[in-house]
């Protein structure tokens, strides 16, 4: 899911059948995302910065080891800037799309998920 940073609204999503991990979705599917795009993610996708050269993950702590002052804040700084998504999230399980287990037809799971991030989005563009 790719959401805009200013205005909190889902811009694209992507699904995979079954349980896939996001970075996968996230290889497989090649959302449409500008080089010069800036893409927040969490520790979940190592590596991304070869798929994407402006993306930015948090700094993981070596084994037995510290993070110096520098990362700890760049990781807080960049959890703030993350936050934003995270409240999508929490929408979305208000819902109960990603909260629960989905028992309906799988092929219908994909227009769902859209319909409520389109409700999603009206509240917000109405709100603002």
């Amino acid at each position: 899911m790719v959401v805009n940073q200013a205005t909190g609204q889902i811009i694209c999503t992507a699904f995979g059948k079954g349980r896939v991990h996001d970075f996968r979705l996230f290889k497989l599917h090649r959302l449409p995302m500008l080089p010069e795009q800036l893409c927040l993610a969490d520790r979940g996708y190592q590596g991304m910065a070869k798929l994407h050269p402006c993306s930015c993950t948090p700094t993981k702590k070596p084994r037995k080891g510290k993070l110096s002052k520098a990362e700890r804040q760049h990781n807080r700084n960049l959890a703030r800037l993350r936050v934003v998504a995270e409240h999508v999230n929490r929408k979305l399980k208000i819902f109960r799309i990603l909260a629960e287990r989905y028992r309906n037809r799988r092929k219908r799971f994909g227009l769902r998920f859209n319909l409520i991030a389109a409700i999603i989005n009206c509240e917000l563009s109405l709100s603002s």
